[in-house]
């Protein structure tokens, strides 16, 4: 099985690569620059290569997917997990909106031009799967402040294009679903949350379901939870 991760040099998207690995899935250890891809690669070990992506970029884009068709030939799943500004020194009322924007380039656009990019690849492979790492700041049921609005609002929205996606790709038996990971301790979560590897976990459970397994889902611990 050959996976794809964004962002996966540091935080959850290095801990979802090194499960998939170790699970025995090759893995395209994706990130914007090319030496921190390659020397994350390189500690992952057999099985990890390398991809310099930027999700905002669409040459990048266009760019990686000719490397994975070059290389492979196809793809079985695709894990979006790169995202920016967890802006928790806004309020949706006086929100810099340029902020708003950058984050939905890197967590919406990032994600929706990269599976329309692969889309031929992951139907040329096997038990094919999309997991967007999304967030609770995204549900609707638990958005009750205006905080973090870059982050929330677009993590809401990358939900919505789950929903879209996996009823788009349903016929063609590719699961789609938006993973939360639960307050992680990364760069971006900061000190005080749970481990990687138990954060990790769920991502990994919804890129490995199996055939005939939920699709245009919200999960948390393997567990639905609200939009």
């Amino acid at each position: 099985m050959i996976a794809l991760v964004t962002g996966a040099n540091r935080g959850l998207g290095r801990e979802t690569a090194r499960q998939l690995l170790a699970g025995g899935h090759t893995v395209l250890v994706a990130a914007r620059q090319e030496d921190a891809a390659r020397d994350t690669a390189a500690q992952l070990g057999e099985g990890a290569y390398p991809l310099r992506l930027d999700v905002t970029g669409t040459a990048d884009i266009a760019a990686a997917a000719e490397q994975v068709r070059e290389r492979f030939g196809h793809l079985d799943v695709l894990v979006n997990n790169a995202a920016i500004h967890y802006d928790t020194w806004q309020h949706a009322v006086g929100a810099d909106l340029a902020v708003v924007r950058e984050a939905a380039e890197t967590n919406v656009f990032g994600p929706w031009q990269l599976v329309q990019a692969l889309l031929p690849l992951l139907r040329a492979g096997s038990h094919q799967r999309i997991v967007n790492v999304s967030s609770g700041a995204g549900s609707l049921t638990e958005m009750t402040t205006g905080s973090t609005p870059a982050y929330s609002l677009t993590k809401a929205a990358l939900n919505a294009l789950t929903r879209m996606l996996a009823a788009d790709l349903r016929d063609d038996g590719i699961l789609v679903n938006a993973v939360c990971p639960g307050w992680v301790a990364t760069d971006m979560g900061g000190p005080g949350g749970r481990p990687v590897s138990e954060g990790a976990a769920g991502i990994v459970w919804a890129a490995t379901l199996p055939d005939g397994g939920p699709t245009g889902g919200f999960f948390r611990d393997r567990l639905p939870i609200a939009w």
